[in-house]
Order: structure tokens, then C-alpha cells, then sequence
């Protein structure tokens, strides 16, 4: 079905269409929504806040992240995030200053650390509290300060660079070759 270019020809046709039972102030209330929701769409949100991280590594990593929800630490996870891109892991507009990520790296080893110690666990989690971990069950990891200075949406860069590698094992060298025979 195709319709007129004519905004007012378009909504004439259309009101016909509609179900005479309806008032008139009703189909035309209709009739707005419906031929507002497509241009809405492709409009950008400009009041959208959020918390995102992104990847800006060749590597694939899982993120884990703590923040106070009310009087309560949470810690959720995992956001598995893949090279050269970005997740949102809060939608909305933030309600702390600081907020709190640990991630690892899945190919080349490493991880994102910090001293700020919190609940995780290897499958997806969210966990209420920070203290007692290991009593609890689960793992007690080092997840890294993360201030937004109040903002109400901010995004984090992970890079190479600023990655801990994993720790090279200590292996004695080999021993010297024997000494030739003459």
C-alpha cells in the first residue's frame, strides 16, 4: 500500500482506515503516534547516560564490574567484549562517583586489576556484598577505581597499555652444553 507524499492527504487516508468506533480526537491521537515513531527512531537520544566500556585491544575480555547499589556493593559479571568494540554495562543515568572494573584478557593473558577487593565468581554473577568472599564461596578479586566526577554518563578505554601481564613463571635456565672433547 502506498501513500500520498501529502502529510495531510496521508493522515485523511489513514483516518479513514481506522475503526469508526473510535472518537475522532482518539484516531487522530493514534495517527500522531504512529507517524511520529518512525522519525523518533532515527533521531538520536540526546538524554541517553550510560556506563560503557570499550575494547580498544586485539583480544577478546570479560569485564566485571562493582558499584554501590543504595547501601549494598553489587558486583555483576560477565560482559564478554570483543576486539576493537564497546559495551554498555549500566543504561541510565549514574547514580555514584566512582564505580569499580576487573577485566581479563581471553587470548593473550593479562588482566585490568586494582586494590579495591570485591566478589566475583568464573560463571555470570551478580553478588550482593563485598566482604567475606571466600567465606561465601566465591572468589575475591582486585577491581580498579573507576571516577566519573559525577558525570551522568561515562566511558571507560581499555588499551594494551595499560594491561598487567601475566607474570612469566620462573624457570631456571637451562644448564650450559657439556664441554667439547678435544
Amino acid at each position: 500500500m502506498s501513500f500520498p507524499s501529502d502529510g495531510m492527504t496521508r493522515f485523511t487516508t489513514l483516518s479513514r482506515r481506522l475503526p469508526r468506533a473510535m472518537s475522532r480526537g482518539l484516531r487522530h491521537a493514534l495517527l500522531v503516534l504512529c507517524a511520529a515513531a518512525p522519525a523518533a527512531a532515527l533521531l538520536p537520544d540526546a538524554a541517553a547516560a550510560e556506563f560503557r566500556l570499550c575494547n580498544r585491544t586485539q583480544s577478546r575480555i570479560g569485564i566485571a564490574l562493582g558499584y554501590k547499589d543504595g547501601d549494598i556493593w553489587t558486583t555483576e559479571g560477565w560482559w564478554n567484549v570483543s576486539a576493537n568494540s564497546c559495551e554498555t554495562l549500566l543504561r541510565g543515568e549514574l547514580s555514584a562517583r566512582f564505580y569499580y572494573l576487573y577485566a581479563v584478557d581471553y587470548d593473550q593473558g593479562g588482566e585490568w586489576a586494582g586494590k579495591a577487593y570485591m566478589c566475583t565468581r568464573e560463571k555470570e554473577f551478580t553478588i550482593k556484598a563485598a566482604d567475606d568472599c571466600l567465606a561465601r564461596g566465591f572468589d575475591r578479586t582486585g577491581f580498579f577505581e573507576v571516577d566519573t566526577k559525577e558525570q551522568k554518563a561515562w566511558t571507560v578505554q581499555l588499551t594494551e597499555s595499560n594491561q598487567t601481564k601475566p607474570a612469566q613463571a620462573n624457570v631456571p635456565p637451562p644448564p650450559p652444553p657439556p664441554p667439547r672433547p678435544r
